[in-house]
C-alpha cells in the first residue's frame, strides 16, 4: 500500500499555538501510511525557541518559502504552485487565514485536490479571511474547525455550506504534563523565589489576547494576596506599553515578564493558576495545557472555552471586560485551595477523555484517507 503523501501548509514556524499544534500532528502520523511534507509561506523562524527544530528532528521536509510581508505573495504563490506541482500530494491541508489562502489557489494551479483549510479562531478584527474563503470556496472539500462555537461563527460569516463544515478538537498528550510534574520550573532568575505563589498569562502580547486589561486590574487583587505575583509568559508588539503600565502601578516587583519560553509544561507546574482574558480565540491551546496540567484557570467566555471546559466552566469563566468578575473569580481561587484543585483535577481529567492527541491525529488520517479516494465523501 502506497503512503498518502500530506501536503501540511502554515503561514509560520514561529513558537505559538497553531504551530505547536501542527508539529504535534506532523510527528505523530501513522508514518507507515502517512508521508507529511510542511510548507512554510515565511523564512525560516529565527531564535533558538521554533517549531522547525522538532519537524527537522523528525525526519519531515520542510520548505520554507520566504514571504515576510504581502508584497511578496505572487513570489511564495508561485513557489508553492511549483513544489505541488513538483511533489504531487495526495491532499493538502493547510492552517491560518494566509495559509489557507496560498494553499487553495496554489492547488487549484497545480491541479491537486483535495483542498482542506483549517479554521483555527474567529476572527474578529477583519473581514478579510471571510471574503478570501468566498473567493477560494469552490476550490476547497472541507473546513477543519477546531470548535463548534469557531464552526458556527464561520458559518454565520460566510454562508459557506455546512457540509463543507467539520469539527476537529486541537489535542494534547497528557504525558508531557505529568501531575505532580518532576521538573517544576526554577524561576530565580526572573526574581521569584520559591516561596511566592504564581498566578500565570501564557500567550502572545497582543490586543487580542486582553493583556492590557489584565496588567491594568491586577493590582487590585495583588494587593489582597501579598504572597501572589503574576507571571507574564510570551512576547509581542504590546510589551513596551505593558511594562510601561506595570511601573506606573508600582507593581514591577509583583509582575514578572519571562519572554518567550519553550518550558511552558514546566512553568505551569510552578504555578497556581492560568488567567486568559481574551477577548476572541478559537479553542485556546494554552487553555488546555493549564488543564492537562491539573489547574483551574480564569478565561473570558470565548470561542472554545466552555467547550473545553464543559460541567466546570461556570466557576472559570467570566465576561470580557467584566472587571469585577475577574478579580473575584481569581481571588476566590487562590483563596480556597481546595477548590482550586478539585478543578485542577476534573480539567485534567476531561482533558483525557475528551481532548488526547491520539484522537485529534486519528481524526485528521481518518478524513484525508476519505477524500483521497474521493473528495465528495465526508
Amino acid at each position: 500500500m502506497n503512503k498518502l503523501k500530506v501536503a501540511l501548509c502554515i503561514t509560520e514556524l514561529d513558537w505559538g499555538g497553531a504551530e505547536r499544534c501542527l508539529v504535534r500532528l506532523a510527528t505523530g502520523l501513522d508514518r507507515e501510511h502517512f508521508e507529511p511534507t510542511i510548507y512554510c509561506l515565511a523564512p525560516p523562524p529565527k531564535g533558538e525557541i521554533n517549531c522547525l527544530a522538532p519537524l527537522e528532528e523528525a525526519g519531515i521536509p520542510v520548505h520554507c518559502l520566504g514571504g515576510k510581508n504581502k508584497w511578496h505573495f505572487p513570489l511564495v504563490l508561485h513557489r508553492l504552485t511549483a513544489l505541488l506541482k513538483k511533489n504531487r500530494p495526495d491532499v493538502v491541508q493547510s492552517f491560518l487565514f494566509h495559509a489557507n489562502l496560498m494553499a487553495a489557489v496554489a492547488a487549484h494551479r497545480a491541479g491537486v485536490r483535495p483542498v482542506i483549510s483549517g479554521i483555527r479562531v474567529a476572527e474578529h478584527r477583519s473581514n478579510a479571511p471571510f471574503w478570501a474563503s468566498r473567493f477560494t470556496d469552490r476550490w476547497i472539500d472541507r473546513y477543519v474547525c477546531v470548535s463548534r462555537s469557531v464552526a458556527d461563527f464561520y458559518r454565520t460569516k460566510t454562508r459557506i455550506s455546512s457540509d463543507k463544515l467539520l469539527v476537529i478538537p486541537n489535542g494534547i498528550d497528557l504525558g508531557d504534563y505529568p501531575l505532580p510534574n518532576p521538573r517544576p520550573a526554577d524561576l530565580s532568575s526572573q526574581g521569584i523565589s520559591n516561596e511566592r505563589r504564581l498566578v500565570c498569562f501564557v500567550g502572545r502580547l497582543e490586543p487580542q489576547k486582553g493583556v492590557q486589561w489584565l496588567v491594568e486590574t491586577a493590582g487590585e487583587w495583588l494587593e489582597k494576596m501579598p504572597d501572589c505575583d503574576l507571571l507574564i509568559v510570551g512576547d509581542g508588539p504590546q510589551r513596551g506599553l505593558l511594562e510601561e503600565i506595570v511601573v506606573s502601578q508600582n507593581i514591577s516587583d509583583r509582575v514578572h515578564f519571562a519572554g518567550r519560553r519553550a518550558d511552558v509544561p514546566q512553568i505551569l507546574a510552578r504555578c497556581e493558576l492560568l488567567v486568559l482574558p481574551s477577548a476572541w480565540e478559537g479553542m485556546p491551546n494554552v487553555v488546555m495545557e493549564a488543564m492537562a496540567s491539573g489547574l483551574p484557570v480564569v478565561a473570558c467566555e470565548v470561542e472554545g472555552v466552555s467547550e473545553l471546559l464543559g460541567p466546570d466552566a461556570a466557576p472559570q469563566v467570566i465576561a470580557h471586560g467584566d472587571t469585577a468578575a475577574l478579580s473575584e473569580k481569581i481571588l476566590a481561587l487562590l483563596a480556597d485551595p481546595e477548590l482550586a484543585q478539585t478543578l485542577g483535577l476534573e480539567n485534567r481529567c476531561r482533558i483525557g477523555q475528551n481532548f488526547a492527541l491520539s484522537s485529534m491525529i486519528c481524526s485528521y488520517q481518518q478524513l484525508w484517507e476519505s477524500l483521497a479516494v474521493d473528495p465528495k465523501k465526508s
